[in-house]
């Protein structure tokens, strides 16, 4: 059975969520205030951790900088309030890898669960490649592994994602609304930044030539080899 975390203080919704991941094969475990859900998060293991914003004794923004300061890279997906934009990019820069608006149905969080999970999940079903490399890149499709001018990358399942969709179509230039569709399973909201806080992310961490992933200004992404770059 998969484990997922929920850290949030509505104890009646933890209820209910309980209830609904039961019948989808998903054992959730609650905690109501944001310190105890760090040490939970830190000593157990979990497929996925459901984090709310607003939260007793310490918020999800800090637990969730807590948590990837710590090297844990559980996929992680943010309960926020209608409206609170500031934090969801927040909470994307921080590395989570998606977020869902309060209130919402039920089902919706399912589907988006379901998603993470899949993406999250290493060897799951055979990709059409295993190994990827391009621009400097490596990538191990099997086991969710990559590397950049031989260094190895710390990146989360989503951030991974990304990456991946941009290799295989190396040199192309590849849609936000594609990749919306591809990596987040949902379609391109007209305020959504998620994809350009991901982007950022993953141009963070590489080691030179952050430019080598473009941004095709109002149409999406693309990799190109750092030498096209310079000539």
């Amino acid at each position: 059975m998969v484990n997922v975390l929920l850290i949030d203080d509505d104890a009646d919704l933890g209820t209910m969520l309980t209830d609904v991941f039961a019948r989808e094969g998903i054992r959730l475990t609650t905690v109501e205030d944001g310190k105890a859900g760090l040490n939970t998060a830190t000593e157990g293991k979990f497929s996925l951790i459901l984090l709310d914003i607003m939260l007793p004794e310490m918020d999800g923004l800090q637990v969730l900088k807590h948590l990837r300061q710590s090297g844990i890279e559980t996929p992680v997906l943010m309960l926020t309030a209608r409206g609170d934009d500031v934090d969801r990019v927040v909470g994307l820069e921080l590395g989570a890898d998606d977020y869902l608006p309060k209130p919402f149905y039920p089902r919706e969080l399912v589907a988006r669960v379901k998603a993470l999970l899949r993406r999250s999940k290493k060897g799951d079903g055979m990709p059409e490649v295993e190994k990827l490399r391009y621009a400097g890149f490596e990538l191990d499709t099997v086991n969710a592994e990559a590397i950049c001018d031989g260094k190895a990358l710390t990146l989360t399942p989503t951030e991974f994602e990304v990456l991946r969709q941009l290799i295989m179509h190396h040199g192309q230039l590849v849609t936000k609304e594609s990749l919306s569709t591809q990596v987040l399973g949902r379609q391109l909201g007209p305020f959504d930044r998620s994809l350009d806080v991901h982007i950022s992310n993953v141009r963070k961490k590489l080691p030179s030539h952050p430019d080598r992933i473009q941004t095709v200004r109002g149409r999406g992404y693309r990799v190109m080899e750092p030498e096209l770059l310079e000539s």
